[in-house]
This record gives C-alpha cells, sequence and structure tokens, in this order.
C-alpha cells in the first residue's frame, strides 16, 4: 500500500500492520479509559469521556485530571517506550531473547536507581536521575564488551546476560546496606508500579518518547536491513556500526526512561515485539506496532493489578512478571521445537 502526503511523498506501507496498529491503538484507548474509570471511586466508560471532554463535576474533574489521567499516560508512555526498545534490541541481535530486561539495561537502570535510595537518600528526582544515569552507562558497558571487530547479535545477547547476573547481585547487595526505611523504598521501587504517578514523571517521559521513537521509526529501513546480516547490509549501503549506535542508544535511553518513570516493569519489552510480529505477519521490527502493544499490555496489566484482587492492589510489575514469565517459557519452547537453540 502507498500512502502519498500532500508534500508529494510516498510512504509504502502495509495494509495489514496498519490495521493492527490503528487496532491496537483503539484497543490501548479503551483499556486507559477503563483503567481511568476504576478504583475507591468508580465511573462509567460514559462519565470519563465526559469528564475528559470537561463536563464532569467538580468531584470527577479532580479525580481524572489529577489522580488517574496521568497515572495512565504514564503507562502508556512507559510501556510504548519498553516495546519501542524491545523491538530494536531483537532487531539487532537477531534473537527473539534480545531484550532489554534480559541483557542488562533494566538491572543497569536498577543499580542506579537504587545507589541514589541506599548512599543518597535521594528522592523521586535523585531516583529518576540515578536509574537514567545507570540504564545508559550499563548499555555504553555492554556495547563495548561486545565489540571486536564489530557487535556480533548472540555475542551482545551473550554479553549481556551475564552483566544482567552481576548487577542483579548488586542490587541485592544495595538492599542489604540500606536501612529499614530505604531497603522498603527500594524493594517497592523494584517491584516495578504506576501508584502514585502525576504529570511530574509524565513530562520527561514524553520528552524522551517524542525524540527516541521518531528516531526508532526513521531508521526502520536500515534495522530491517540489519536483521539479514552485517555483510547484507554493508552491501545494500547501510552504515552498520552508525546505525546500529544511534538505534542503541536511542533504545537504552527508552528503557531507562521508561524505568526511572515506573521503576523496572518486566517482560513488556520481551514479549511486546514478538506478539506485535505474529498480528502483523510483516517482516521487520515493527516498531509501531510494538509501541501500541506494548502500552496495551501495560494498561490490561495495571487494571488487572488494581481490580482482579479485590480491595489488595498489586503492583503491575508483579502481573507483567507472571504472564511474562508464561510467556518466556512458551518462546522457548517454540524456538526448540524449531529448532533455533
Amino acid at each position: 500500500m502507498i500512502i502519498r502526503t500532500p508534500g508529494g511523498l510516498s510512504v509504502r506501507a502495509d495494509r495489514r500492520a496498519a490495521l493492527v496498529v490503528m487496532a491496537l491503538l483503539g484497543a490501548a484507548v479503551a483499556a486507559g479509559v477503563v483503567l481511568i474509570g476504576s478504583g475507591d471511586y468508580p465511573m462509567s466508560p460514559g462519565e470519563v469521556l465526559a469528564t475528559l471532554a470537561g463536563n464532569g463535576t467538580p468531584g470527577q474533574e479532580f479525580i481524572v485530571q489529577d489522580l488517574r489521567l496521568p497515572r495512565a499516560l504514564v503507562g502508556v508512555l512507559v510501556g510504548a517506550a519498553l516495546g519501542v526498545g524491545g523491538a530494536v534490541f531483537q532487531s539487532i541481535t537477531r534473537n527473539p531473547l534480545g531484550s532489554p530486561d534480559v541483557i542488562g539495561f533494566g538491572q543497569g537502570a536498577t543499580v542506579g536507581a537504587l545507589s541514589v535510595i541506599v548512599f543518597f537518600h535521594g528522592g523521586p528526582l535523585g531516583i529518576a536521575a540515578g536509574a537514567v544515569v545507570g540504564g545508559v552507562l550499563t548499555g555504553a558497558g555492554v556495547y563495548l564488551l561486545a565489540w571486536r571487530r564489530g557487535v556480533h547479535g548472540y555475542r551482545l545477547v551473550l554479553v549481556g546476560i551475564g552483566v544482567a547476573a552481576i548487577l542483579t547481585a548488586a542490587n541485592h547487595y544495595l538492599v542489604t546496606r540500606a536501612n529499614l526505611v530505604d531497603a522498603t523504598r527500594a524493594v517497592l521501587w523494584m517491584t516495578g508500579s504506576l501508584d502514585g504517578r502525576d504529570w511530574t514523571q509524565f513530562g520527561p517521559l514524553l520528552a524522551v518518547c517524542a525524540l527516541c521513537v521518531p528516531l526508532a521509526l526513521g531508521y526502520g529501513r536500515p534495522l530491517r536491513l540489519l536483521e539479514m546480516g552485517d555483510d547484507a547490509a554493508y552491501a545494500l549501503g547501510v552504515r552498520v556500526e552508525r546505525v546500529r549506535v544511534i538505534l542503541m542508544g536511542s533504545a537504552v535511553l527508552l528503557v531507562a526512561a521508561a524505568t526511572a518513570a515506573a521503576g523496572p516493569i518486566a517482560f513488556v519489552a520481551l514479549s511486546a515485539p514478538q506478539l506485535a510480529r505474529r498480528l502483523t505477519r510483516a517482516p521487520g521490527p515493527n516498531i509501531g506496532a510494538a509501541a501500541a502493544m506494548g502500552a496495551l499490555l501495560l494498561l490490561v496489566a495495571d487494571s488487572v493489578a488494581t481490580t482482579a484482587f479485590g480491595d489488595r492492589q498489586l503492583p503491575v510489575g508483579v502481573v507483567t512478571g507472571v504472564l511474562g514469565g508464561c510467556y518466556l517459557l512458551w518462546l522457548l519452547v517454540t524456538e526448540r521445537k524449531a529448532g533455533r537453540i
């Protein structure tokens, strides 16, 4: 399908992929409306939409605009950022297990955040900054350790898994070094949650997504060629290392920013690109579909976490961890049956 813009630019788009993205976005909007209407003061979807349009009561305006809407929007951006980051890394490594939370970037962001909590007793802003710094430094370290006349996908995954194991041990050590109050804060942050998220987290995360997501979309064609291998990409005119560094930097920044906003949310970056690719049935990273799927997954998981267990609400990271773990086992079984592992 050829899409022509008013300026005369022609863009090739897969019809099924475009329909899938629109369907996922519609489902994410519906899930967001349901999530905003859930809680101690329930609201129907009609009331939520009326309040968003400015026709609600003062109480409804406060609940929606100040309490629930920013949480839902942060969930959308976190899910989209993780989905795009996962799609980029799985394409670069040419491995369905090449997810940021498998190869250490989420753990690196956690080390940065816990260091701020344990050693500096920092507040939310300091914790977020520590998570971003930790994630970026981990991304640079993994890239340098995996470098040997280029970065091979499987070598990147293996190095990342080793780094993730080391950083996980460091996280446990930091928790043991903390006092009771800081240890409680650290453990709560490590579960990953959207509770208490407001416009303070939304603004910086929106800025990162506005910068990095279009960048990843713009490099979609070179990224698709990278899936064919470095030699084939070179032959087709792709500046492989330059493209790889730019895309990895964007993906690491997206994952670090998402972790800074909501804590480490497990398995969304792993499962969202895979599910998106199965729905679109299109080759390549499917970055747009992965972003929409990530947003939908996180909103649905947060709805389950807040409503499925009565008055006892769970952090969304617990729900994504359970669902993602089941998906990972299924993925490993299917990859083994296919003879790829």
